[in-house]
């Protein structure tokens, strides 16, 4: 008798030229006799807009659900939002690429078969990676308060630049004047620091980084501290608020919210292939080693 697997699929609403990709994923599971359970959004999507006939086992309508693996079809963005739904049910998240980077959704289009193969074989392989927790004194957060990638503390309008103190472990490590500053994951690392000079860091490092976001000091440069650690933000604004975009969920705070930032108790399982590495995912979506000038012969 066939396993039976359990899978909760989310997806990215505004990519049209994916339903082959929808219609391939669906017709392996369904020949693999999967429960199949999907985002109510998304489903009305592929049904509305993509046109497609799906007969789901059912519909998730919000966060009370479980499954056996979760299945992401975008980019990271959309894998982020699916995290941010799994939270710390500890179902390994599968992300399948629809976008043009992708170093969460690194599984192709092309590999869909083959990966849904290597799932009900036992061939693949699960990578935890760190969370970052926020925690407010003063006004709390109204979003989710946990993320994946980064936490950025970033000014409101374009008129000045912000002062933020931050203390680790309770010792005060510096007061940064900037547009802002980014406390990331090793996840993250190749997010949004990596394109303000922020150290890609290898997963499972057991550390954060701190990289501030145009910053008036010229001195001021990343830090990589270890995760175990724990940050206090405080910041000072001439308009009196700042943003707060967590795994780029913003919303904005006033100058009376301090900020705590730890690691979270829980992991997000990440399911790859097991040909799949973290290297080799460098030298793919960056192109390292690669000399631009063989690609213009």
């Amino acid at each position: 008798m066939a396993e039976k697997i359990k899978f909760a699929l989310f997806g990215n609403v505004y990519q049209a030229k994916k339903s082959a990709s929808v219609r391939q994923l669906i017709t392996q599971l369904t020949r693999h006799g999967a429960d199949l359970y999907i985002d109510d959004a998304f489903f009305t999507y592929l049904v509305q807009e993509l046109h497609l006939d799906i007969q789901p086992t059912g519909l998730i309508t919000g966060d009370d659900f479980q499954a056996d693996i979760a299945i992401s079809m975008g980019g990271d963005g959309t894998f982020l939002a699916a995290a941010s739904r799994v939270k710390d049910k500890n179902i390994p998240i599968l992300g399948i690429n629809m976008g043009r980077l992708g170093f969460l959704a690194d599984i192709s289009p092309e590999e869909i078969s083959e990966c849904i193969n290597d799932i009900y074989n036992h061939t693949y392989k699960i990578d935890e990676r760190s969370v970052i927790e926020v925690k407010c004194e003063g006004p709390q957060l109204k979003g989710y308060p946990y993320a994946l990638n980064e936490v950025a503390v970033l000014k409101r309008d374009n008129s000045s630049m912000i002062s933020i103190r931050v203390n680790i472990d309770g010792e005060f490590l510096a007061n940064y004047q900037a547009d802002g500053l980014i406390i990331n994951t090793p996840t993250g690392s190749t997010g949004y620091a990596l394109s303000v000079g922020g150290p890609v860091i290898v997963p499972q490092s057991g550390t954060f980084c701190i990289t501030p976001v145009a910053s008036h000091s010229l001195t001021a440069r990343p830090i990589i501290f270890r995760d175990k650690a724990e940050l206090t933000l405080s910041v000072e604004s001439r308009n009196h608020n700042f943003l707060i975009a967590i795994d780029g969920r913003s919303e904005a705070c006033t100058e009376a919210t301090t900020l705590t930032l730890k690691r979270a108790s829980y992991n997000i399982k990440v399911l790859q292939r097991k040909k799949h590495s973290f290297y080799s995912t460098l030298r793919e979506k960056l192109m390292w080693g690669t000399d631009p000038r063989e690609q213009s012969c």
